[in-house]
């Protein structure tokens, strides 16, 4: 075996008892899947618990049981392979072997003439789905937290057999579905019921009494008494699915994922390839991707969001943060609205809304209400729950309902003056304690608090919009904030399930600025005389998740002109004031009107006469983003490089396989062309040098 050994694997056991099942003449050899934790550390598969999988199958097999049956521990079935191991992977042999080991066992289990189950218990991800689709039949658990084949977003595809099982299981559509836009939609996972409902599974069963009823249930499919129906793959249709699948990718990705492409080929092979052939395709396909740039990127993102965004860099001492226990909120606007129920949803404490008359506020607990409600409706909350929330939430025109508030957080007009005012007229009703957080987007904080009594608790708490879906909150350290209310921030923010990033007092902080600085990049060129179209379409082959004149309109003109305007006062020679985006603003008007670009916004436009082509245009849109982030890091606002890939990937939305941005500057030379160094160490978010 030419496989790394990875001294880092937790092995997952497979450990085999032997079970009496009623109505069965010979007992079922059941293999429960434990690597020795809870369920906070799943079980994964690396060389080491492939090899104890195998034995496991070999010593069932050698019992002669009525059926073997394959399921994991408390809540977690599998989720897939060792990602801890795919760097130690140094040549093509290697990564071959990956998939050949994979392959190798799982197959035992498919070509089994002992009936063989996946009682799928709980979170069944990547190989983990792959083991249970090499089975002959499953049973799934209403329980189950999350199924996925999510390997594309991380650089590479289902690697042991799913794209060439799933396919013929619930047809390419349901396939393409889970295989490719899933995992492209922030990684989307399927729940039991919807797994049920593609056919991933056989049987969906309370999880109360799960593994009782998956035994009985197994035992009734081997006596004959329970007949499996499956529903005919149609395959006519097979072909003009990939085709609309392929058309789909190249207008959002461009080619720039090539994972969603190789699983895509693949997919198209399961149509009418034997499945020797097609898993053999797989392997070569997975060697291709586990030595690609793009691959090194997306586990470096990977490792960004599972593990750096839940250990936030420079955060003080969680011990020193005060307890939360009711929450004000200064406004009662959509984004107020929306932060008031993200917080009595997460926090359940009191949450108190005020604005400057009784309509105002009416409408912000009526907003919180009516999304109550639709969550009820479609079955996301209880009436009880729902019932909670709604006495949770509260309106006032007077901020003496703040007196008795711990936490108080403003969502005002985006203006200094008023936000100072704000404030002045609040610390005369909270105690000296009371966290102060504001949400702003590229003001100061230092110079919110500066005239404050206390102005050591006043913190920023950036949130981005919509609230309830992006997971980034940049926590703000104003120049007098203490480290008590800082960790009574990043207390409140883990308590909202949110990742916190702990950000310096610079203007716009992290995404906003550079997103402002790509954008003003993009619309400079368009000032110059570049036809809009031209500009916009320039960054297709980076792969965002918008183009830029799609998340202008997202952000809004009026908003970006504003921000624009506050990184133009502070660093004039880098930020122009562009009047053509002004003009967009005063307009009023949409920029995209049924996908292309308005063109009653192309008629506002005043331009030069200095047209660039798209590779010029792109060029000094990462040009920009290198020179600015470098600006960033020699200026303190975050602790490292990697904070600021963190961001734009929670923040912005940008891909795993650019490893937020960083690591494609890097590659591309772009860090060091305008920097004269690279972001990160070769190694870290690429292949070694």
């Amino acid at each position: 075996m030419t496989t790394p050994s990875n001294p880092n694997e937790v092995v997952t056991k497979a450990l085999l008892r032997l079970v009496n099942v009623p109505g069965l003449d010979r007992p079922a050899a059941l293999i429960t899947l434990d690597n020795g934790f809870d369920h906070k550390k799943p079980n994964t598969l690396g060389p080491a618990g492939l090899a104890s999988l195998d034995a496991a199958i070999t010593e069932a097999t050698q019992a002669n049981p009525a059926f073997i049956a394959v399921t994991g521990k408390p809540y977690i079935f599998c989720v897939g392979a060792d990602v801890t191991g795919m760097p130690l992977i140094k040549t093509r042999e290697q990564a071959l072997e990956i998939g050949r080991l994979g392959h190798q066992v799982f197959a035992r289990l498919k070509d089994s003439e002992i009936p063989t189950f996946a009682f799928v218990n709980g979170a069944a991800m990547g190989g983990g789905l792959e083991l249970a689709l090499h089975c002959h039949y499953r049973t799934l658990s209403g329980g189950a937290a999350a199924l996925a084949l999510p390997e594309v977003t991380l650089g590479l595809i289902p690697g042991w057999g799913g794209t060439q099982l799933l396919p013929n299981l619930i047809g390419i559509i349901g396939a393409a579905e889970v295989v490719i836009s899933n995992p492209l939609q922030q990684n989307k996972m399927l729940k039991p019921a919807k797994a049920a409902e593609l056919g991933v599974a056989d049987i969906l069963l309370e999880p109360a009494d799960f593994l009782e009823r998956s035994l009985e249930w197994a035992a009734g499919v081997v006596r004959g008494e329970v007949t499996v129906t499956r529903p005919e793959i149609d395959r006519d249709s097979w072909d003009g699915v990939i085709e609309f699948a392929k058309a789909v990718l190249d207008e959002r990705l461009h080619g720039a994922v090539p994972s969603a492409y190789k699983a895509l080929e693949l997919l198209t092979l399961a149509k009418d390839t034997p499945f020797a052939e097609g898993t053999a395709a797989e392997e070569e396909a997975l060697a291709d991707l586990l030595l690609s740039e793009e691959q090194r990127s997306s586990l470096y993102s990977f490792d960004l969001v599972q593990r750096r965004a839940k250990r936030p860099a420079g955060a003080p001492d969680k011990g020193l943060a005060r307890d939360v226990k009711k929450v004000g909120i200064v406004g009662a606007g959509l984004m107020a609205s929306q932060l008031a129920l993200l917080f009595a949803r997460r926090l359940e404490v009191p949450v108190v809304m005020t604005d400057l008359d009784q309509a105002r506020v009416d409408k912000g607990v009526g907003y919180v209400h009516s999304e109550i409600d639709k969550a009820v409706a479609k079955g996301r909350m209880g009436e009880g729950t729902a019932a909670k929330l709604r006495g949770l939430v509260t309106g006032a025109v007077d901020k003496a309902a703040f007196a008795d508030a711990d936490f108080v957080i403003e969502a005002v007009f985006e203006d200094l003056n008023v936000k100072k005012q704000v404030w002045a007229e609040v610390e005369k009703i909270v105690s000296p304690e009371t966290i102060l957080a504001t949400n702003t987007s590229s003001l100061s904080v230092s110079a919110m608090a500066a005239e404050l009594a206390h102005p050591e608790r006043v913190v920023g708490f950036h949130f981005f919009n919509p609230v309830a879906v992006l997971p980034l909150l940049e926590i703000v350290r104003g120049e007098r904030t203490d480290d008590a209310s800082l960790a009574t921030a990043f207390a409140v923010g883990k308590k909202l399930r949110k990742s916190c990033v702990l950000v310096s007092d610079a203007p716009a902080f992290v995404v906003n600025r550079l997103l402002t600085r790509f954008l003003g990049e993009i619309i400079g060129a368009v000032d110059a005389g570049t036809p809009i179209e031209v500009a916009d379409a320039a960054v297709d082959p980076l792969g965002l998740p918008m183009r830029p004149m799609a998340l202008l309109q997202l952000v809004g003109p009026a908003v970006a002109y504003h921000v624009g305007g506050t990184l133009h006062e502070a660093f004039p020679d880098r930020f122009a004031a562009s009047e053509n985006l002004k003009r967009i603003a005063d307009s009023g008007l949409p920029i995209m009107a049924d996908k292309q670009i308005n063109p009653e916004v192309k008629a506002l436009l005043v331009t030069g006469d200095q047209q660039l082509t798209a590779d010029e245009v792109r060029q000094r849109a990462l040009d920009a983003l290198a020179q600015e982030i470098r600006l960033m890091l020699d200026e303190g606002v975050v602790a490292e490089a990697q904070d600021i890939d963190l961001c734009m990937i929670l923040g912005a939305g940008w891909p795993f396989h650019l490893g937020g941005i960083t690591p494609y500057l890097d590659r591309s030379g772009t860090s060091e062309r305008v920097t004269g160094k690279r972001f990160l160490a070769p190694g870290v978010a690429s292949l070694p040098a």
